[in-house]
């Protein structure tokens, strides 16, 4: 799933693959898209964050950024575990572009 304004921001397919095994080499993303993956891998496969991660996070986001960043990766692995368990996770899917919700309500 993509959110809409991902797209309008610049995100591609193509920049999208850069999220993989070694992503800390990939030229084409910023020092402040590592280190939000950086956090993560952490989130996902548990373990002791790198020296200097969290004040790596701080000097691209705000403490708020960081909760929301941490609060969506949460939930989003929370609702894969459940796909799985229930054993109804698809074994391919279109990507889909989504309005983005609007928070300023």
């Amino acid at each position: 799933m993509r959110f809409a304004v991902a797209r309008q921001e610049g995100l591609t397919e193509e920049r999208a693959a850069l999220i993989d095994d070694g992503y800390d080499a990939a030229t084409g993303l910023s020092a402040a898209h590592k280190a939000v993956l950086a956090f993560t891998d952490v989130m996902l496969a548990g373990g002791v964050p790198r020296p200097g991660l969290a004040a790596e996070l701080r000097r691209h986001y705000t403490e708020e950024q960081i909760v929301e960043l941490g609060l969506g990766v949460a939930l989003f692995h929370g609702l894969s575990k459940m796909l799985i368990v229930l054993g109804v996770e698809p074994d391919e899917m279109d990507t889909t572009v989504m309005p983005t919700p609007d928070i300023r309500r």
